[in-house]
């Protein structure tokens, strides 16, 4: 047995599919995974719920989650009251939630500190993605810079890298890569506007590519929805 300590690793995980498959993926590089959730106002506790579950499943050594007061500031129909919408629009959807990546990855670079961890994974999408700017390569590569010249770690280590295995995959891509890895993904939480019992509504742009993701893979899709 090698004697060789685990690499750490501070993993964002919303509850959903993308964050599942991007934890399986960094265990299966042999990262002991940290995973952390960000409570910043949201419509729904299912989602955090979801995130403890999925993390607890997938073999995280510990799951935190750290409370943030987005609502506080609004501008989005996740932390206002503003109508998730069932169609998407033109230009960055009213679902985008101001500085929300920034602040998370910006809760996880000082988590990683504390551990000694050098490495941050999130699991943003590029492909099949509901336009936000946070979720683009371009962004995760400033942040990364940004992360390199802001802490310690960075100056006197080694250097921080963010992870974003999935940046360049469709959600069906997605999907094949959790079967492939054992994910359950009946157990994740997609929803704009899940209910308590974290079901689906089926209409909203997160139900719309969760859904297409598993059709188009082949898949049956496993999500609980609310009945009709």
């Amino acid at each position: 047995m090698s004697d060789a300590t685990p690499k750490k690793a501070v993993i964002l995980v919303s509850g959903g599919m993308d964050s599942a498959v991007t934890i399986a993926i960094a265990r299966e590089q042999g990262y002991q995974v940290h995973a952390l959730s960000v409570a910043y106002g949201q419509r729904h506790s299912s989602e955090l719920e979801a995130s403890e579950r999925v993390s607890r499943m997938l073999g995280a050594v510990e799951h935190k989650t750290v409370n943030v007061d987005l609502r506080s500031i609004g501008g989005s129909a996740l932390t206002a009251d503003i109508d998730v919408p069932e169609e998407g629009g033109e230009g960055i959807p009213v679902t985008y939630v101001p500085a929300r990546n920034t602040i998370m990855l910006s809760i996880a670079l000082g988590w990683a500190e504390v551990l000694g961890s050098t490495d941050i994974w999130c699991g943003v999408n590029a492909v099949d993605y509901s336009g936000y700017p946070d979720c683009r390569p371009a962004f995760v590569e400033a942040f990364e810079a940004l992360a390199n010249v802001a802490t310690k770690a960075g100056v006197e280590g080694a250097g921080i890298r963010i992870h974003a295995p999935l940046m360049q995959m469709s959600k069906a891509d997605i999907a094949r890569e959790g079967l492939r890895l054992g994910v359950d993904f009946s157990q994740t939480v997609s929803c704009y506007q899940a209910d308590a019992q974290g079901r689906a509504c089926g209409h909203c742009d997160a139900c719309r590519l969760r859904a297409e993701g598993f059709q188009r893979a082949g898949i049956p899709d496993p999500t609980h929805y609310v009945p009709a």
